[in-house]
C-alpha cells in the first residue's frame, strides 16, 4: 500500500508519452513464439502459476455455495496425491486470492475462515465492469467490500476520462478509491480493450500508479478484447519506467481469456524477461482466471501419471 503526492511534473510526463506500435507488436510476436519448458521444469512453472492465480467467479448466478466451493478449491488447488508424488504436498501451495463480487465477500471470508486459511479475499468494485455509476456510489462500494473483509479491491477506471484525455480528473478519482481502500491492496483495472490506443494504455497505467495503485490490471474479462501480449508489454514497460523513476514496485495482473496452462507459462516468462524474478511472486504478479486452474491441474496430472485425466477424476473449481 503506497502514497504519492501529485505534482505538475507527473502530468507533464504523462502528456509527453508516445508508444511505438510497431516495436510493441514485434516484441509481442517474440513473446508468443517463445518455447515453453517441458517435463519437470514445466511442472515447476505450473505450480508457480497456481500460486499467482486470483481464482475468480464473477457471474450473475453466484451463490454462497459456489463461492464456498471456489474457496475450497483455492485452499487445495491441486489434488493432494499429485502434489505428494512431486514432494510438494507440504509446501503450502494455494492460489494467491479468491476474487468475487462485493455482495459475495462475506461468504468468501466465512468459508476461508472456516477452512483456517489466510488466503485473502479480493473484490471487484467501483461499478464493475463499466465503471459508469456515480462516483459517490463507487466509493461506497469500495468501503462496503473492505468492511465485509476484502483484503484486496479490484477497481475499474472511468474509461471516459481516459478517452477524453482528462488525466488529472482520472488521477483524482483513483486517488479517492485508494483512500477508500484503507489498508486493502488496490488493483486498478484499465479495461484496455476500451482505451483505443497503446499510448492511452501507457498513460492510464502511469496515472493509476501515480495515484497509488498496488497493481495495474488489464481487463475486467467482460470486454471483447482482454489480456493480450501487446497490451501487456505496454503496461509492464510503464511499470518498469515508473520503478526506475520513483523506486516503487507496482504489480501486474493480466485477466480475461487466460485459459490454458501453456498461456500461464508464457505470461510468467514475459514477467521474468521484462521485469525480472521479483515479479514472479504473488505480491507483484497475479493471473486473473476462472477456468485456467482446471487446465493446469490436468497438465500436472499428465506429468505425474503419464496420461490425461478423465473429467470425473479432477475436482471441479
Amino acid at each position: 500500500m503506497r502514497t504519492l503526492q501529485k505534482n505538475t511534473a507527473d502530468l507533464e510526463w504523462v502528456s509527453k508519452v508516445r508508444v511505438n506500435t510497431q516495436a510493441v507488436l514485434k516484441r509481442a510476436q517474440q513473446v508468443q513464439g517463445c518455447k515453453v519448458a517441458k517435463k519437470q521444469w514445466q511442472a515447476a512453472w505450473l505450480l508457480k502459476a497456481v500460486t499467482c492465480i486470483d481464482l475468480t467467479t464473477l457471474s450473475g448466478d453466484d451463490t454462497p455455495s459456489n463461492v464456498h466451493r471456489l474457496c475450497m478449491k483455492a485452499v487445495q488447488p491441486v489434488r493432494h496425491d499429485l502434489l505428494k508424488s512431486m514432494d510438494m504436498h507440504d509446501k503450502g501451495i494455494t492460489t494467491a486470492a479468491v476474487c468475487v463480487y462485493p455482495s459475495r465477500v462475506a461468504d468468501a471470508v466465512k468459508s476461508l475462515k472456516a477452512a483456517n486459511s489466510s488466503i485473502p479475499v479480493a473484490s471487484v468494485a467501483t461499478g464493475f465492469p463499466a465503471g459508469q455509476t456515480p462516483l459517490k456510489t463507487r466509493l461506497e462500494e469500495v468501503r462496503m467490500a473492505v468492511e465485509d473483509g476484502a483484503m484486496e479491491i479490484d477497481i475499474v477506471i472511468n474509461r471516459t476520462l481516459a478517452l477524453t484525455g482528462q488525466w488529472a480528473a482520472l488521477y483524482d478519482e483513483v486517488r479517492q478509491f485508494r483512500e477508500a481502500c484503507g489498508h486493502a491492496h488496490m488493483k486498478t483495472i484499465l479495461a484496455v480493450g476500451e482505451l483505443g490506443t497503446f499510448t492511452n494504455v501507457y498513460k492510464a497505467s502511469l496515472v493509476s500508479m501515480m495515484a497509488g495503485s498496488d497493481f495495474i490490471k488489464t481487463s475486467t474479462g467482460k470486454e471483447s478484447v482482454n489480456a493480450t501480449y501487446p497490451v501487456a508489454i505496454v503496461m509492464v514497460r510503464a511499470i518498469r519506467d515508473y520503478y526506475l523513476r520513483t523506486g516503487q514496485k507496482v504489480g501486474f495482473k493480466p485477466a480475461g481469456g487466460i485459459r490454458t496452462a501453456q498461456e500461464a507459462v508464457v505470461w510468467l516468462a514475459l514477467m521474468k524477461e521484462e521485469l525480472g524474478n521479483e515479479w514472479l511472486s504473488p505480491h507483484l504478479f497475479r493471473l486473473g482466471a476462472s477456468s485456467l486452474l482446471a487446465d493446469i491441474e490436468r497438465q500436472i496430472y499428465h506429468y505425474v501419471t503419464g496420461r490425461y485425466a478423465a473429467y470425473h477424476e479432477l475436482p471441479m473449481a
